[in-house]
């Protein structure tokens, strides 16, 4: 039983399961989105995508783990050879749920399942890794705050809502609804924001490191203008909310959640006072727990009183 417990603990550190709150909060922002529109959601295809999510959530976690510590040789939660296997297993499972989603769907959803497969996998490798350029912020904000809610809205809500593409060998059309289109824009903003704040955070304090092993993140090409970045995405979040309410995307209960900027900005000034990996990098997921579960609450709440 205690050699079970070990195995499992050390696949948990592993796939670095505390950090799944990314994709797990666009998730449930966007369920609680649905049910305020009252939108029938289709539980059988928006599980499938979330266990598909999940699972590729795991797998690039674990590619970056597997890499990284070739790289800086650091010990590995497994001997290389069964990390490997662990990886090869959980993008195996995750690609084939993908796969199956699109046969019960559409090609838009292969598309963009297919884009985030690729971007997932060259995140940390290849020639030169998405990680080492100053890009990690804006796709992971793109990946987790865009595309998560686009995909479960999607396949929820009723077809050509967001756009319509129909695909033959001789011609392709595409016909886009701006409406519903920014309104997501809108929307994601509030993941998008946050999510790439933690990437952020994380390049603020490895700076120093990431130079020294000449990985150029977005810190290194704008100095200290991070830490204004890192506080104006923040700030972003609250407008976004403002503007969905008063566009009536979203409920006026909603506005509640703006009280959670007493908290956020006291984060913020402590990181603006040190940015250090082992005390205030922490204060980023922090943020992003209380911006995006108070949003996530208000919307939920909000689907009763629609």
């Amino acid at each position: 039983m205690e050699l079970v417990t070990n195995v499992i603990n050390r696949f948990l550190d592993y796939i670095e399961i505390r950090t799944k709150i990314t994709s797990t909060f666009a998730f449930l922002i966007t369920i609680a989105m649905l049910l305020y529109k009252k939108q029938t959601i289709h539980w059988g295809l928006t599980l499938l995508f979330f266990a598909s999510m999940f699972l590729f959530d795991l797998t690039t976690t674990a590619i970056n783990n597997y890499i990284d510590t070739k790289n800086n040789h650091q010990v590995l939660q497994f001997n290389r050879r069964i990390a490997l296997i662990i990886i090869y297993v959980l993008f195996g499972i995750s690609s084939a749920l993908g796969l199956y989603l699109a046969y019960l769907t559409d090609i838009v959803i292969l598309l963009v399942g297919g884009i985030c497969f690729l971007c997932g996998v060259f995140y940390t490798y290849g020639p030169i890794p998405i990680s080492r350029q100053p890009l990690g912020e804006m796709l992971s904000g793109i990946f987790y705050g865009l595309l998560i809610p686009f995909i479960i809205l999607y396949i929820n809500m009723p077809v050509g809502t967001f756009l319509t593409l129909n695909v033959n060998f001789q011609t392709m059309f595409l016909q886009l609804q701006f409406g519903p289109i920014l309104a997501l824009l809108l929307f994601s903003l509030i993941p998008f924001c946050t999510t790439a704040n933690i990437m952020l955070a994380n390049n603020i304090c490895d700076l120093e490191k990431d130079i020294a092993v000449k990985r150029h993140t977005l810190p290194y090409y704008i100095g200290k203008n991070a830490l204004n970045l890192y506080a104006g995405l923040y700030y972003l979040t609250y407008l976004a909310t403002i503007a969905m309410v008063v566009f009536k995307i979203l409920s006026p209960i909603c506005l509640l959640s703006l009280i959670t900027i007493v908290i956020v900005q006291k984060n913020i000034k402590a990181f603006f006072k040190k940015q250090e990996k082992a005390t205030t990098f922490a204060l980023a997921i922090k943020n992003f727990i209380i911006i995006m579960g108070m949003n996530t609450l208000m919307i939920f709440i909000s689907a009763f009183f629609a």
